[in-house]
């Protein structure tokens, strides 16, 4: 729609002549009950008070909304069909100062976007919440959305009876015929207001902390989920951990909690992790856990917990001018959350996690062509809502981690202090926060910013080692590589451990290590030569930077022989990540990462390490692998993750993780006969508890093989008819191997908008299985016809799903190559995001041509 897709250069033009002073916003959402079209839209009613530069000007409030009642500006009744298009209110004529009052009808969503409605399966119940970032608090009310023009709000909400009802601020007074007022906010953003209404099951505590000069601070805290999911809901730890997290930021932060009250709700639906709404924070309700998990579920929990607390100071209280520094959130409340989660929490291994799957993620999205700097050129919103990625998440954290080992912790975090009481409640740019750090760290900062948040990419670095007559270390130096299409060469600091046995069959532990800066194409380590010759050298020991590793031969044969033998998991985890890191660069053939995961993932202590070496084997199988060895490569996949979950013990969080595996990757019959046999219970396996979430686990690789059909699937949502088991169901059943099936789903998905977000995701997750190529082969082009048009027509979470996970990287073939380079070309005009992520899938195809290329070169080695 025009108008949507706001601008930097309007947004900036904007901020140059408006300053807001405060919003009242009334909101009407008892029609949440109402049946049929009386439920598809809420009454919206706003007030801006604001100010105008210069006087005379005109500008434009934004509003997404299916009808507007009434526009007032300074007391001029505005005709609503000549001064809103859909998208945009016109205002001219604009005083000095300005009240602007708009009274809409606004549409409930089904994406998660805007004021989403939900109701639940189980019981009924209509349950409401918001989400906005970056631009959708415009479908609730009138604004000027954009994260500079900060003002304070005032909410008021008028629900049904008896609703729990939340905003960012604490509720104001007593409620009266469903009328619920809420305090005015310090000045915040649009994007980060709130609002949650519905029967919520509602937990209350509080934290309370007395300063060293004798002032108190106490905090209410809340803690809300649907009342179908209370009785698997563990406030309690939620509260354990969100207490931990308030003492270590208060420790370190010099600056209290400024919002006041702590809510926390889990609500249905979700397309994030969380989202940061100061006093009001939303998370997705599967964080809730309906059976059991592993320790790396509560730890993951525990990090969003504390990344979302990070942000309240990092965000909320100073908030970047426009998105294009949106890294100065993210990319801190990424590193504050693992810090604080290791410093403060039982989760002492969260260092581990970071390593493993956050800079994973970032490894692989700055290989991508769209690779972007930390600080990034956002031109709009579609832009902006693209760059929520691994590198602005997860490179930036990794690049502030090796910024605290290169300035010191203490330097970094007067920083921090100064950054929050210099800019509370302001905005601020990269600029702002590069002069505080180098107020603290005495240091010149500019070219350090040049190389790490300025340019792109990610740089390789190999040891290159040679020895005397008498194996020992004559030079050890550090080649540093970088891709042609960005070839800055960056300054590091790392260590590099060296590993050996001790006895023949004992541990590969370490025995030497040193820290040195790397800068240049070859970095020499003084300090190691002379050494006993190491069978390991690990570059980048402890993940200090931020790059790819790699080995030198006589490392890689260690690894290949001995990965399991290796006695530190933080070494083991950053050994997996580079072994992986060559797959995915076809350096490696996915048969030997293969035969590494069968041969030493049982041996893997760390429970999030071994999710991850699951996850990235079934990818290497299904993309990596060469096509006329894949068949033999899941049959001895299969076959080593059912001797590992026998092996396992009993009750396990491991135990829980190779069954998943195992499910995951059963193929031929005997596998999926033990598969059924786990499910209906004439199969057990000692230990092993197959509750409702595991049974959902075990039918779907059941039905993507014509093993589980339609009435089973009904029989098993009947066990579970809940919103989680009615997300199982539609994945259950998009994954059976029927050409009906998949037209079915397709249809669904791209050719209507019936669908919520939930479901659309669910039905996508299932729709291409392994081994179901051929039923697939006729949606490639029908995925290239109409991807510009969904686009077009659908919102851009939804667009984003489709484009995303219909891309036909199910056919990892040259032919499926070039239709995305004939797409590409013949719609060089398309809109830039959806170019953008064609442009991601069609890398992400051809990188899995280079690897099954390596592989098929393996299998014809003599």
């Amino acid at each position: 729609m025009p108008g949507e897709n706001l601008s930097r250069d309007e947004a900036q033009e904007r901020g140059r002549l408006l300053s807001v002073d405060a919003y009242d916003v009334a909101l009407d959402v008892r029609s949440a009950l109402a049946q049929g079209a009386d439920a598809d839209t809420f009454r919206s009613r706003t007030t801006i008070r604001f100010r105008c530069a210069e006087p005379g000007a005109a500008t434009f409030a934004d509003l997404l909304a299916p009808s507007v009642t009434a526009v007032t500006l300074n007391g001029r009744e505005l005709d609503p069909a000549a001064v809103f298009d859909g998208t945009r209110i016109t205002l001219d004529a604009l005083a000095a100062e300005n009240v602007l009052v708009v009274d809409a009808q606004c549409a409930y969503s089904r994406t998660g976007e805007g004021l989403h409605r939900f109701v639940d399966p189980e019981d009924g119940e209509v349950y409401l919440y918001t989400q906005y970032e970056p631009a959708d608090s415009r479908r609730v009310f009138a604004n000027f959305e954009q994260p500079d023009l900060k003002a304070p709000f005032t909410f008021e909400v008028t629900a049904p009876e008896g609703w729990v009802v939340l905003s960012n601020g604490a509720q104001d007074g007593a409620t009266e015929g469903g009328r619920h007022r809420f305090a005015t906010t310090r000045p915040i953003s649009t994007y980060i207001t709130a609002v949650v209404a519905g029967p919520y099951h509602y937990v209350s505590d509080s934290y309370r902390r007395t300063f060293e000069d004798g002032t108190e601070l106490e905090i209410p805290l809340g803690a809300l989920c649907r009342k179908g999911l209370a009785k698997h809901f563990d406030a309690d730890d939620v509260f354990t951990v969100t207490k931990q997290g308030l003492d270590f930021f208060h420790d370190h932060f010099d600056f209290p909690y400024p919002f006041g009250k702590y809510d926390q709700a889990f609500v249905p639906e979700y397309n994030l992790g969380a989202m940061e709404n100061p006093g009001c924070v939303t998370f997705r309700e599967e964080f809730i856990f309906r059976g059991k998990v592993t320790e790396a579920s509560y730890e993951r929990r525990a990090n969003v917990i504390l990344h979302e607390m990070a942000h309240m100071w990092f965000g909320d209280l100073v908030t970047m001018q426009w998105w294009d520094d949106l890294w100065l959130k993210e990319s801190y409340a990424d590193f504050m959350g693992a810090f604080a989660q290791v410093e403060a929490t039982r989760f002492t291994d969260g260092w581990i996690t970071f390593a493993n799957r956050r800079k994973s993620w970032a490894y692989r999205a700055d290989q991508l062509p769209s690779t972007h700097p930390v600080t990034a050129d956002i031109r709009d919103l579609e832009d902006a809502k693209l760059n929520f990625d691994g590198i602005t998440y997860a490179k930036g954290a990794a690049v502030l981690k090796q910024l605290v080992a290169y300035v010191g912790q203490e330097a970094f975090l007067e920083g921090a202090r100064r950054y929050f009481k210099r800019h509370a409640y302001g905005n601020t740019r990269l600029t702002d926060l590069l002069t505080v750090l180098e107020e603290t760290s005495g240091r010149d900062l500019a070219e350090w910013s040049r190389a790490w948040l300025e340019t792109a990419g990610v740089n390789s670095l190999t040891p290159q080692v040679t020895y005397d007559a008498q194996d020992r270390i004559t030079e050890l130096g550090i080649l540093q590589e970088a891709a042609p299409s960005h070839p800055a060469l960056r300054p590091h600091r790392v260590a590099v451990g060296l590993y050996r046995r001790q006895e023949a069959d004992s541990a590969l532990v370490r025995y030497a290590r040193a820290e040195v800066d790397v800068s240049g194409p070859r970095t020499a380590v003084p300090e190691l030569a002379g050494l006993e010759r190491p069978e390991l050298i690990l570059v980048n020991d402890e993940d200090l930077t931020y790059g790819k590793v790699r080995f030198d031969e006589g490392s890689l044969a260690t690894l290949r022989a001995r990965l399991g033998d290796l006695a530190d998991p933080m070494a083991r985890a950053l050994c997996w990540a580079a072994l992986w890191g060559l797959t995915r660069d076809g350096l490696m053939p996915a048969r030997d990462y293969l035969d590494l995961v069968r041969r030493f993932a049982g041996r893997e202590t760390d429970i999030g390490v071994l999710q991850s070496l699951h996850d990235q084997a079934q990818a290497a199988l299904e993309h990596y692998a060469a096509p006329e060895h894949r068949e033999r490569a899941a049959r001895e996949l299969a076959e080593g993750a059912l001797r590992e979950l026998r092996l396992a013990e009993p009750g396990s969080g491991h135990q829980l993780t190779w069954a998943r595996h195992f499910a995951a990757v059963a193929a031929v019959p005997a596998d999926l006969q033990l598969v059924q046999g786990l499910l209906d219970g004439t199969a057990k396996i000692d230990g092993l508890d197959v509750d409702q979430e595991l049974r959902w686990t075990l039918l779907e690789p059941l039905a993507a093989h014509g093993l589980a059909d339609e009435s089973v699937i009904a029989a098993e949502l009947a066990r579970d008819d809940t919103a989680s088991g009615r997300r199982h169901q539609v994945r259950c059943l998009a994954a059976r191997p029927s050409a009906e099936v998949k037209e079915q789903a397709w249809q669904q998905v791209v050719e209507s908008d019936a669908l919520s977000n939930a479901l659309v995701e669910a039905t996508i997750a299932g729709f291409a299985q392994p081994g179901q190529q051929e039923l697939l082969v006729p949606y490639a082009p029908r995925y290239f016809a109409a991807i510009e048009r969904v686009w077009r027509e659908r919102s851009i979470e939804i667009g984003m799903d489709v484009v995303r996970g219909l891309f036909p990287d199910w056919l990892v073939e040259h032919s499926t190559l070039d239709a995305a380079d004939r797409w590409l070309a013949e719609h060089d005009r398309a809109a830039p995001a959806l170019r953008r992520m064609v442009l991601e899938k069609r890398d992400d195809l051809a990188r899995a041509l280079r690897a099954q290329a390596c592989d098929a070169a393996a299998g014809a080695r003599p």
